[in-house]
Parts: C-alpha cells; sequence; structure tokens
C-alpha cells in the first residue's frame, strides 16, 4: 500500500523544505515527479532547484527542459508521470485522487500551514486518503526546524 506522508508548512515555505526533501528521495534512487500548483511555478522550482545550493546537486528537468523519460526528477504542473516515478510530490496546492495515489510506492504532500484554504484541502486530502485505508504520516517542524512524526 502506498506511503502518504503531509508536510504541514509553518516555520519555512516551500521555497526552503523542497530541495532537502527532494535531494533526500533522490538518494534512494527512486524516480520522483513533482505536480505543483501552476506552470509559472514549475519553471520557478524549476530555477530554484539548480540556484538553492552551490554544494548540491538534484537532476531534474521539466517540459521547458524536455527529455522527460530521462529525467530522474520531472516537474510539472499536469498529471503526467513520463519518468515512470514511483515516488510523487505534491506542492502548491496540487492534489490527486485516492485512486491515483495508488499509482506510487511514497506521496508527500507538502502545504502551507499559514494559509486556512491550503491546510482545509489538506484535511480533505487526508479523510479521502484514510477512508481508502492508506498509511498516512503527518509532519510539523519542532522549534529547532526538524521534522517530527506526529502521526
Amino acid at each position: 500500500m502506498t506511503r502518504i506522508d503531509f508536510y504541514h508548512l509553518q516555520k519555512q515555505d516551500l521555497e526552503a523544505v523542497l530541495p532537502k526533501l527532494l535531494g533526500k528521495a533522490y538518494e534512494t534512487g527512486k524516480r520522483i515527479v513533482v505536480k505543483i500548483g501552476n506552470e509559472a511555478r514549475v519553471e520557478f522550482i524549476n530555477s530554484l532547484l539548480w540556484t538553492f545550493d552551490d554544494t548540491s546537486f538534484i537532476p531534474h528537468g521539466s517540459r521547458k527542459d524536455g527529455n522527460a523519460a530521462e529525467q530522474p526528477i520531472w516537474l510539472t504542473a499536469d498529471d503526467d508521470n513520463p519518468n515512470n516515478a514511483e515516488m510523487l510530490f505534491l506542492a502548491d496546492g496540487a492534489l490527486k485522487s485516492a485512486e491515483e495515489a495508488a499509482a506510487f510506492e511514497r506521496v508527500f504532500n507538502i502545504f502551507d500551514g499559514n494559509s486556512p484554504e491550503a491546510v482545509d484541502k489538506a484535511r480533505g486530502f487526508w479523510k479521502e486518503l484514510k477512508g481508502a485505508g492508506y498509511e498516512l504520516h503527518y509532519w510539523q517542524q519542532d522549534d529547532n526546524g526538524r521534522w517530527q512524526d506526529k502521526g
């Protein structure tokens, strides 16, 4: 069964958290697709991943870069999975249905805890997935910025 992790952003924004989580996921050797809210944000995140840290390298691409099947990490605003990813990241309000989530080994739902709309959306997604029997984990950052699994 697919494991789904909810990351509740409160102390840091997506731009600070996503590169770190993607780096750890990339180290597993699994292919990753990142579904982002819209195409403008896809290209913003695409640029960010090349420049966020001078000592890190996270190979990735988007429609603008092409060669989707060759990319270990594919950034998209669509529902495609052209690199046959085993892991899915959802950000900027992007969602999948419970049935669509089943196509992945692991799903990461990263949502803005400072947005009531994003929190409501995440709660609704949690309830849908819980009802479908998924293994769910809820992560919050402690005062030191470390992620704590709250259940």
